[in-house]
Order: structure tokens, then C-alpha cells, then sequence
């Protein structure tokens, strides 16, 4: 496992950049961290809360300060430029350069209505989420799907002739086709066992799909679904150890290996399957 800065928690989303350094881990104070190697751990790379003091901060796992410092969650390079984008559950769309430093903020809304903060979502089963496309060329947002229970987790394909999008709410994956006859509707792609979260493509195309069962079911583990383009489930991944005793919010293939996230949890988990 490759442990955060004590008192760090929540690396909830995970990324490795071009050159394949990493991981990056977007963590409940408001930063996004990189990992160095063994001898330095993660050190700061950005954060996007142009408010966010490192004093009130870092470390933090209060609530109330999220506010303040910000709750990067989702995030993902571009490999072309090198560029880190960042989701921020209070502040919206976010980029920042391949050297990291302060995030440049892309969008706070689409519409006219706002990005809003996901945790007040999960506790009204909010059904009004939404998919969006961000345009760098013209710095535009474009809604593609409404009406969604909680997006979390968005991942477009390798051929990127389709984009899927995990519900939490309403515990299902969709697709929305971006081209082919298909274009612009969308379908059922997978009902999984569990609650999904985040999901990541890998480098043969295929997703991985974090999934949490319920509470009901409490001696149950939380899962990894490797998942074909086709909606297949090709192998699931029990993640049963002592250390991750909550819930995961992404599965990230690299390498040969399995990086974990979570949000609640203080190191980021390293399995090899």
C-alpha cells in the first residue's frame, strides 16, 4: 500500500500521467498528491480551491471545511499535452499543467445551472444528474444526459466512439453513444453486483468498475469488475484483506497491478491479480 501523509485520508480518484509517474491522488483536504517513490511519498502537485489555505487544510477531513478547501475528485490527464484535469465537488472544472502549481478553473456550470457538491445529492437520492461535455477548443459544456441518480464515474472507450457513466443512486452503468448510427441516444450497459463508483479504462480497452455492497450485507467485500466493451463481466476482484475494511471508489489498472481508491481511507491500496 502506498500510505498518505499522516493524517491525510481519502484518495478518492487515481491517475498516473504520460511517462507513466504516479499515482496522482485527488484526497479529502483539497489537494492532489503525487507519488515520488518509496523515500520521498506523496508530495502536493495542486489544488483548486482558490481559497484554500494550507494551514486550515492540510490534513483536514472535516466537513465543514470542504467548502474552503475544496474536494477534488475526479481526475484525468490528457496524455497529448500532459494537462491534469480535475472534477472539484464544490468548484467545478478545473486544469493544471504537467509541472502542477495552482489549477486553472474551466466551468462552474452548464445551462445556467451550477455544478453542485455530491454528498447533499447522495443524502436526498437526488435523480438529477447530469453528463457533460467540456470543449477546450471553445470552452463550452455541453449537457449530453439528464436526469441521472448521482454520476459519478465517466469513461470513454478506446476507439472513444462511446462514453459510460456510473450511477450511484441509481446503481447502473449506462452508455451514451458520441458516434456510429447510434449517435447521441443511450442505453443499459451493465446492472452490477453493488454500488458502482468510479470507472477506468485500461490499456486493452476494458473497464474497471468499483463496486460497494451494501450495508445489509456487511461481511461482504467491496469489488473490482473488470468489464468487456460489450458490457461482459470478465473477472471480479474481491478486495477481502484486513487494510480496506470501507468502501472503494475506483479500481485503476496499471502496470500489472490494481491501485484502490477510497474516500475514506489513508493510503491508497496496491493489489496485483
Amino acid at each position: 500500500m502506498l500510505h498518505l501523509p499522516t493524517p491525510t485520508i481519502g484518495p478518492e480518484a487515481l491517475a498516473f500521467d504520460c511517462s507513466g509517474a504516479g499515482p496522482y491522488a485527488s484526497v479529502a483536504d483539497g489537494r492532489v498528491l503525487k507519488w515520488q517513490a518509496e523515500s520521498a511519498g506523496f508530495v502536493d502537485f495542486t489544488v483548486a480551491s482558490p481559497s484554500r489555505s494550507k494551514q486550515l487544510c492540510d490534513g483536514s477531513s472535516d466537513p465543514a471545511k470542504e467548502p474552503t478547501c475544496g474536494r477534488p475528485l475526479g481526475i484525468g490527464f490528457n496524455n497529448k499535452t500532459g494537462d491534469l484535469y480535475i472534477a472539484d465537488a464544490y468548484y467545478g472544472l478545473f486544469v493544471v499543467g504537467p509541472d502542477g502549481g495552482r489549477a486553472t478553473q474551466l466551468a462552474t456550470e452548464a445551462e445556467g445551472v451550477p455544478f453542485r457538491e455530491f454528498q447533499n445529492a447522495v443524502l436526498a437520492g437526488d435523480m438529477t444528474g447530469r453528463l457533460m461535455k467540456y470543449d477546450p477548443r471553445t470552452k463550452q459544456v455541453t449537457v449530453l444526459l439528464r436526469g441521472l441518480g448521482l454520476a459519478v464515474g465517466v469513461a470513454i472507450n478506446k476507439d472513444g466512439s462511446f462514453v459510460l457513466v456510473s450511477e450511484f443512486i441509481a446503481t447502473r452503468i449506462q452508455r451514451y453513444w458520441l458516434r456510429g448510427p447510434k449517435a447521441n441516444t443511450s442505453e443499459l450497459f451493465l446492472k452490477p453486483t453493488g454500488t458502482p463508483d468510479n470507472i477506468k479504462r485500461n490499456a486493452r480497452g476494458e473497464f474497471w468498475v468499483a463496486a460497494n455492497i451494501g450495508a445489509e450485507m456487511a461481511a461482504a467485500a467491496p469489488l473490482g469488475l473488470r468489464v468487456s466493451e460489450e458490457g461482459k463481466i470478465l473477472q471480479v476482484v474481491a478486495f477481502d484483506t484486513g487494510d480496506i475494511t470501507r468502501t472503494i471508489s475506483e479500481v485503476h489498472e496499471y502496470n500489472g497491478a490494481l491501485y484502490v481508491g477510497s474516500l475514506a481511507l489513508p493510503f491508497v491500496g496496491v493489489f496485483t491479480f
